[in-house]
């Protein structure tokens, strides 16, 4: 059995769900023709309640949502007091539904402002606007805040958007990607001084994915290696011996990295096969592929877990973003309704075989936008005219035998 207290959620962000903030980086990626247009996303800043009752029937009582920094700073220096009641009152809606609102504060975008100031890439720029902003946030929200996830993703946030060119700055530099990654490990670090201490946990939330060589070739053997250093031994290293160690950089010690974070949260979607090229391949090749280009697979999901469990013994762990996108065309609901089904046995098998688990955070609860994806792959346990899908049934399921 699940212990009593396992955590059961959704999450989402800001701009995916409310549309890109006006001032925000990601605004100006849609206006320059780089990303499907992202509208109001799925209309969660008007329905949120709704969707927080819809949540809560269905035993989903946790809620990662972001606070989009571009619609409460959308000048530097200067705060919106509209958008930053709009957000309290979101957070009140979810305490009130019954919803813990966990809070993510950078997830992808940054405020334009901030871009120009070279972002995490800058010191200066990192050391006080982001520092300022997080305790900004801790002092005007933290009553209402179940849990915290300052930063979603630093690896792959730092390769989209300084090494493939995927997302703002868009940036094909290898040496700016290692300075980005090395900037949000920091900021990571920045935002647990202001946060710890505050009565709600902080979590962090990697993404992670089993790799394996695409053949035994020396190069595809290689690209693994180097690919494995970045995803997990980096922040790993960081976490459990205070040591930053970024490939090509000497390692400097940085004793506050050590253990900066209440929980070790990840996002899990699938494992992945490196090439000869360091690109990802599907992995295993003969799994079927989403439209992201990767194929789900539950057994990564053990895999990561057992990984986490023996590198960081003792630390907790939380599944941040669990999820399978589906194309936007068609009904494959029972695609994802078994592949949950079969990533949470793997997950309660870890728990029984004494592995730390707190919790798992669905990606996502109502269909939203997917980045240069647009609206054209579904994650939603529930569609975007709040209509549940039979996965959400079977999650329902699944939570309600858990706490018998």
């Amino acid at each position: 059995m699940y212990p009593k207290d396992f955590l059961w959620g959704t999450a989402a962000s800001s701009t995916q769900c409310e549309g890109a903030a006006q001032n925000s980086d990601w605004f100006r990626w849609e206006e320059q023709g780089k990303a499907p247009r992202s509208t109001d996303g799925n209309g969660f800043a008007v329905r949120f309640a709704d969707d927080f009752k819809l949540y809560a029937a269905h035993g989903l009582r946790e809620h990662r949502l972001s606070i989009e920094w571009a619609r409460i700073e959308p000048e530097m220096g200067r705060r919106d007091n509209e958008a930053i009641d709009h957000y309290r009152e979101i957070l009140a809606s979810a305490r009130d539904i019954g919803v813990n609102p966990w809070v993510c504060l950078h997830h992808f975008t940054l405020p334009g402002w901030f871009s120009d100031e070279r972002a995490f890439t800058d010191d200066k720029a990192r050391g006080y606007y982001w520092p300022r902003h997080v305790a900004f946030c801790a002092e005007t929200f933290g009553d209402l805040v179940a849990g915290w996830k300052p930063i979603n993703e630093p690896f792959a946030y730092a390769a989209c958007s300084y090494l493939l060119g995927e997302y703002p700055p868009g940036l094909n530099d290898p040496v700016k990607f290692l300075d980005a990654y090395r900037g949000i490990l920091l900021a990571q670090r920045d935002a647990w001084r202001e946060l710890r201490g505050g009565g709600a946990p902080v979590a962090t939330v990697h993404n992670l994915s089993p790799l394996f060589p695409i053949d035994d070739s020396v190069p595809a053997e290689r690209n693994t290696h180097n690919i494995n250093e970045l995803m997990w031994n980096v922040w790993m290293r960081a976490d459990r011996d205070g040591i930053l160690a970024i490939p090509g950089r000497a390692a400097v010690e940085v004793a506050d990295l050590r253990e900066a974070c209440d929980i070790i949260g990840f996002s899990y979607y699938s494992a992945h096969a490196v090439d000869r090229n360091s690109s990802f391949q599907p992995y295993p090749n003969n799994q079927r592929v989403g439209p992201l280009g990767y194929a789900p697979w539950a057994e990564g999901l053990a895999i990561t877990l057992r990984r986490l469990h023996d590198e960081l013994p003792g630390r907790p762990l939380l599944i941040a973003e669990l999820g399978l996108g589906t194309p936007a065309h068609a009904d494959n609901d029972h695609w994802r309704e078994s592949y949950l089904r079969e990533s949470l046995d793997h997950v309660h098998e870890a728990v029984r075989d004494g592995v730390d688990v707190r919790g798992v955070f669905f990606w996502t609860g109502v269909d939203n936008y997917e980045w240069t994806h647009g609206y054209n792959a579904k994650f939603g346990l529930f569609t975007r005219d709040r209509e549940p899908r039979s996965s959400a049934t079977a999650v329902a399921e699944i939570i309600r035998d858990s706490r018998r």
